[in-house]
């Protein structure tokens, strides 16, 4: 049986990664990153206490520009339409430090689902509508929320029961997020991961 790592660099899923602050896996990623070029953002979790500082924080951190709405939808659009520190040109990782009062947030099943569809995006370079954008090149954007006193999976069906689309996995003390269905060309076909050495494959949408 093969592991179902996540990834900072490769246009795949998982798209968000609960993670604890000591996995081994987080500074490994973040140097293979950094050594191809990508950025690493981060994210004070502590300051995530509401919806609104939620969009503060990431328009701050993250470079929206002024049009950002201050809304989830106006958050997955500028995800998706990268024009932040390296202006798409760039692999990036947004970590999200001390994540752990994610988990009594009443907006957490949202915000997840805010991220992964702003990285499904960006990672495949998608308009709103799922059509290619023939404009701008397609760039590898993954989450990770570091857990510094709470279980990856205590996250576990919170995060996805809001929306249909979403897919978790808790695997090798990782909880995986991912998007499956129709809807989401290029996305898993199979969740949860079953075996092998590799995430299943990437599809480019149709």
């Amino acid at each position: 049986m093969g592991t179902f790592l996540p990834t900072l660099t490769e246009r795949r899923s998982p798209w968000v990664t609960f993670t604890r602050a000591d996995d081994p896996w987080v500074p490994r990623a973040e140097a293979d990153l950094l050594a191809k070029d990508g950025l690493v953002l981060r994210i004070a979790g502590g300051e995530l206490d509401t919806e609104a500082c939620v969009y503060r924080m990431f328009a701050r951190e993250l470079g929206f520009l002024g049009y950002f709405g201050h809304n989830w939808d106006a958050m997955v659009d500028c995800l998706g339409d990268w024009h932040g520190p390296g202006h798409g040109k760039q692999d990036v990782a947004v970590i999200i430090d001390a994540a752990d009062d994610l988990l009594g947030a009443d907006f957490l099943g949202v915000f997840v689902s805010t991220l992964a569809r702003g990285a499904w995006r960006a990672n495949f370079m998608v308009d709103a509508d799922g059509d290619p954008d023939e404009w701008r090149d397609p760039f590898a954007l993954h989450f990770v929320l570091l857990l510094d006193r709470t279980e990856p999976a205590a996250f576990a069906g919170k995060v996805v029961s809001r929306d249909e689309d979403l897919r978790e996995a808790v695997v090798d003390g990782r909880l995986l997020v991912t998007l499956t269905d129709v809807d989401w060309p290029g996305g898993d076909p199979v969740w949860p991961p079953v075996g092998g050495p590799r995430a299943p494959a990437a599809r480019t949408p149709a």
